[in-house]
């Protein structure tokens, strides 16, 4: 199974897993949470993402069928907000089960990987003063998964 939203609201871990659990033979389940971080030590008030709803869903659940075919894992959810958003606030979730944890810790770690680079979502970050685009940018590239 693959769930792939883009949504405004927040989500709930516990629920989430609790979907991925269903009907599937698992042995782990790997979550990854990540959440809007305040560089400049509280000059952030909010992050706005930005994206075109079938671009950004379209590559999603591409990046989703890559690590669906690359490992044996079970289930994939990616959910990715949009909109306004406060430091601290959860941006992106990605769960994936498997048998084993090797196969359901890497694939979460691709996707994530993947979706830092690859999915088109705009942020622009807003201060007392001023605003500023982000500029895309991650530490580990994805050609370590060639």
């Amino acid at each position: 199974m693959k769930k792939i939203i883009v949504q405004q609201q927040d989500f709930d871990l516990s629920t989430e897993v609790r979907h991925a659990r269903a009907g599937n033979n698992i042995g782990a389940v790997v979550s990854f949470i990540g959440t809007v971080r305040d560089l400049d030590d509280g000059a952030i008030l909010k992050m706005w993402l930005e994206h075109y709803p079938k671009m950004s869903e379209k590559a999603l659940s591409a990046i989703a069928d890559k690590a669906l075919d690359r490992w044996k894992i079970g289930n994939v959810t990616i959910i990715h907000r949009v909109g306004d958003l406060a430091p601290n606030a959860q941006i992106v979730l990605v769960i994936t089960t498997s048998k084993h944890r090797k196969s359901a810790f890497a694939a979460c770690e691709f996707i994530i990987d993947y979706l830092k680079t690859q999915a088109p979502f705009w942020k622009k970050e807003y201060g007392e003063h001023n605003s500023k685009w982000v500029k895309a940018k991650d530490e580990t590239p994805t050609s370590r998964w060639d």
